[in-house]
């Protein structure tokens, strides 16, 4: 059985997809990314190859274990492409960005696809039809927009992501300081979210819109846009470079 293991570094978590024979068996939350925590996935999983993508300041010698012990990738501007990235400044697409984006041609190839993915940031990711990723939008994701409200007020308090995860079903009208803080922070990314949504179909037609990320389950049921949901794209996408670059 064939095992590749897709880091997916990110400012919130660092993950780990396994994927067998073409299919994502597990998905692993790390701790840190310290020697020993990579060497025990060596260890357990024995994997052929490996490729990661990093948009952190990540222990560097990891990369030098991964190398000694499997046929390793390091996703960058570098790395060779399933599309086309017509922008300026190739080396400054972050990472996570070319793996969204290779998962949409590999999902939807020569299709109009916008990735929107939910984490620290919400990023907006345009492929076209020509598999060419043509950039997008960024602005504050969720945790980012309670922290926010939290530091630069002297009286609102800082609700967390388990504090809204117990209410998910709340009021339009907060009923507390706590459910209005929820109200405008999940109505409002939904309502932006579902605003540029519109603007994208007001430019280019028959277009697939993927959604992704950690927050995901929080806003999915709160769009009126008709979306494609998967928590996991993002490790797709990482596995679609590797096995494209075999």
């Amino acid at each position: 059985m064939s095992t590749t293991l897709c880091f997916d570094f990110g400012n919130t978590r660092l993950k780990c997809g396994v994927f067998n024979n073409d299919q994502l068996s597990e998905v692993l939350t790390l701790e840190n990314d310290s020697l020993q925590t990579i060497r025990d996935l060596l260890d357990k999983y024995i994997p052929e190859s490996v490729i990661l993508s990093s948009v952190i300041d990540h222990n560097i010698e990891i990369e030098k274990l991964l190398k000694e012990r499997t046929s390793f990738q390091k996703l960058d501007s570098t790395t060779k492409l399933p599309f086309t990235t017509p922008v300026p400044k190739p080396d400054t697409i972050g990472a996570d960005r070319l793996a969204l984006s290779a998962s949409a041609v590999h999902f939807y190839h020569g299709e109009n696809n916008l990735v929107i993915a939910l984490g620290s940031c919400i990023t907006y990711n345009f492929i076209n039809k020509y598999n060419s990723f043509l950039g997008g939008s960024i602005s504050p994701g969720m945790e980012m927009r309670f922290k926010a409200l939290n530091y630069y007020t002297t009286k609102l308090p800082l609700v967390t992501i388990d504090t809204m995860t117990t209410v998910w079903n709340f009021p339009l009208i907060g009923y507390d300081t706590d459910t209005n803080i929820i109200s405008g922070i999940v109505l409002g990314m939904a309502a932006e979210i579902d605003g540029i949504i519109n603007r994208y179909k007001e430019k280019f037609e028959n277009m697939n819109v993927l959604l992704t990320g950690g927050d995901t389950l929080n806003l999915v049921h709160h769009l009126k846009s008709k979306v494609i949901a998967d928590p996991n794209l993002i490790l797709k996408g990482l596995y679609a470079i590797c096995k494209y670059n075999q």
